[in-house]
């Protein structure tokens, strides 16, 4: 999330919560056509969908949140992440997870919008 396309487009990122990571990822790289790599994170192994630069996605393990609150979105705010959040606040949004590191991938917060959708916003770094 670090190249041109990133910088310049608001949807950054992707994650499809998923309960069996290696069923789902067999099941998206066959109705993709794609390859994907597994990787490992704080929170536990991912993967990664086949993509250019810096806007993709991916299958992680949330069992509470799959089927029920469906993909979550990153949006970017990028060098105003602390900013963004208190927008958040002033506008009428909740702040779902606070501002976090998420590794040498940046740094995210979740919220609910006004109208009830729950988005990422995403920052390279933490200013």
């Amino acid at each position: 999330m670090n190249d041109y396309n990133s910088r310049h487009n608001r949807a950054v990122w992707f994650d499809i919560p998923v309960v069996e990571l290696e069923r789902s990822a067999s099941f998206y790289r066959a109705v993709l056509a794609i390859h994907m790599h597994r990787e490992q994170s704080q929170d536990g192994p991912f993967y990664v969908f086949e993509h250019a630069g810096g806007n993709g996605g991916c299958l992680v393990v949330r069992p509470s949140d799959s089927g029920r609150r469906g993909p979550l979105v990153y949006l970017n705010v990028d060098g105003r992440i602390h900013d963004a959040v208190r927008q958040v606040q002033q506008w009428g949004g909740t702040i779902v997870e606070p501002i976090r590191s998420i590794g040498p991938h940046g740094f995210r917060a979740v919220i609910l919008d006004t109208e009830g959708n729950r988005v990422a916003l995403h920052s390279r770094s933490d200013a």
